[in-house]
């Protein structure tokens, strides 16, 4: 029955086993490199700023395009315009019956002398027509002016009968009257205007160099933040790692402990040690078990800032392909670069390289400003009312105009200037600030390289350290078996390879570390 349970317990260990294996995934360098690619905040602004730059530079483009806008507009007039006083307008509308009136008066006389009053009185009648060219044109050739006439024709003066005429010649002055006094009550314009620049100082030129040059500074800055999240992501990398070996090792050193400590247990129950000794190892014993703790803690909270650079949950359970090996791999080393390679392949040097650009353009877009422009301009316009056509209430026809608009500047107070040289000067100071990152950048590298051969020393003379603390303890251990070696030996021996085993996972971790380092110095990490 005991065995049974022992078989049952065996059985659903390993079950419980199996089932967090499978739930626990495993992730390489690369892989999180991709993902903390994917899901970075910064990177993805970055990534829109490009995008956005790339927008201006359309922009500037439109700029070589001809602009075509349409205008429209209505104006209320709550008084329309006379074009003649009103004492004018009342002899217009009058003018039939004061003719007729006239005549009649005369019935009476000689035919020559109304024959003559007649003719004065059609003669001031045409005098006061054809003083208006457009009112000439529309009522001398009428039918309303042609009947007047063969009414005129038609008189017999040996009768003295005279026909009426007062109305129609009231009807024309009122015509004629209606024509001086134009509907404005409502005005209505619409034109169609196109612009084409032909030379605008080369503003239009620079203007676009310059928005290529800012959109290549913003994928160059996308780089520079490309590049600090992956060396982010690599140090929180062989952080996890460093913590997981020194977790192992703990585990290493906890169970040498623990193991001694029931040795010296049973050797003081068979009175070869002392309770001292065995008070001193539980000692050890319990310290080592409080550092695998604090290890625990630290590669939980290690994982859980990787899973959020990288976008998985907090409580992922994450194991990473380097961790648990017995030693920390070593770096793939890169050709060395030169120092010419290097300047262009940093992101730092090309966003300085590439400001110094925009702003030398700067100075010749404010230069262009006081050169002359050029624009060709054409434009079709209609009104109600039709200004073509005596200002009737229509749209039929409109004016089609073409020209060249020419701008010269004078004086603007030096203000274009003023902007030239600050433009120029600010183009020296990013030039300065190249010089003086190039400088820097060779420093740096050099420093690095050194630090990384350093680091290859270091992790030499770690092994070598390790050799020996492993072989020390081997002897101690075998001593204290054979009963020829004091506690405190085998104690002392236990902390020397604790030590030498922490110093060469740390020296392993230097050396990732340092690569890493270098590894950006040289402008090696940009993106695809």
């Amino acid at each position: 029955m005991i065995e049974m349970k022992k078989i049952l317990t065996t059985t659903a260990l390993l079950t419980l086993l199996s089932f967090g294996m499978a739930a626990q995934q495993t992730l390489t360098l690369d892989e999180c490199r991709r993902m903390a690619v994917e899901h970075n905040r910064g990177l993805e602004q970055a990534r829109t700023q490009v995008e956005m730059a790339g927008y201006d530079r359309k922009t500037a483009f439109a700029n070589y395009l001809p602009n075509i806008s349409a205008t429209g507009s209505y104006l209320y007039n709550n008084r329309n315009i006379a074009l003649i006083s009103d004492a004018q307008s009342a002899k217009l509308t009058g003018m039939g019956t004061l003719m007729q009136g006239t005549l009649e008066g005369v019935a009476g006389g000689v035919t020559s002398q109304i024959a003559g009053k007649m003719t004065g009185a059609m003669a001031q009648l045409q005098t006061a027509i054809q003083s208006n060219p457009a009112l000439a044109m529309e009522y001398m050739g009428s039918p309303m002016w042609q009947t007047v006439l063969g009414m005129l024709g038609q008189m017999d003066f040996s009768g003295m009968t005279l026909p009426d005429m007062s109305a129609a010649i009231n009807s024309i002055g009122q015509e004629i009257d209606n024509a001086l006094h134009p509907d404005l009550e409502h005005v209505m314009l619409g034109a169609v205007t196109l612009q084409q620049p032909v030379f605008a100082g080369g503003k239009i030129v620079y203007s676009n160099q310059i928005a290529r040059l800012a959109e290549d500074l913003a994928r160059s800055r996308y780089d520079q933040q490309y590049a600090e999240v992956l060396v982010g992501i690599d140090q929180a990398y062989w952080q996890i790692v460093s913590v997981a070996a020194k977790r192992d090792l703990a585990q290493s050193y906890a169970g040498l402990l623990h193991q001694l400590e029931h040795d010296v247990d049973v050797a003081v129950r068979e009175g070869v040690s002392t309770q001292s000794d065995a008070l001193q190892i539980k000692v050890k014993a319990n310290e080592a078990d409080m550092l695998l703790t604090k290890a625990e803690n630290g590669l939980t909270l290690a994982k859980m800032l990787l899973c959020k650079e990288i976008g998985l949950p907090l409580d992922s359970n994450i194991r990473l392909a380097d961790e648990g090996q017995d030693f920390i791999p070593a770096p793939e080393q890169e050709p060395e670069k030169d120092f010419e390679a290097i300047l262009s392949d940093r992101p730092e040097t090309r966003s300085l390289g590439l400001a110094t650009k925009i702003y030398d353009k700067k100075a010749d877009v404010a230069r262009a400003d006081m050169l002359p422009t050029v624009a060709l301009v054409a434009n079709y316009m209609v009104t109600n009312p039709n200004a073509f056509n005596g200002l009737s209430n229509s749209w039929n026809g409109g004016m089609f105009s073409a020209g060249v608009l020419v701008n010269v500047p004078i004086f603007h107070g030096g203000e274009a200037l003023q902007k030239t040289r600050k433009a120029r000067a600010e183009a020296n100071l990013y030039r300065s600030q190249l010089a003086e990152a190039e400088d820097l950048i060779r420093l740096q590298v050099t420093q690095n390289r050194q630090q990384l051969t350093e680091a290859g020393e270091k992790v030499a003379m770690a092994e070598n350290n390790l050799a020996h603390a492993e072989e020390n303890l081997r002897t101690a251990t075998l001593g204290f078996e054979a009963g020829v070696i004091e506690t405190n030996t085998v104690l002392a021996a236990q902390t020397a390879w604790l030590q030498a085993h922490s110093e060469l996972i740390d020296a392993g971790i230097e050396r990732q570390m340092t690569q890493v380092n270098l590894e950006k110095a040289e402008g090696n990490y940009h993106a695809e």
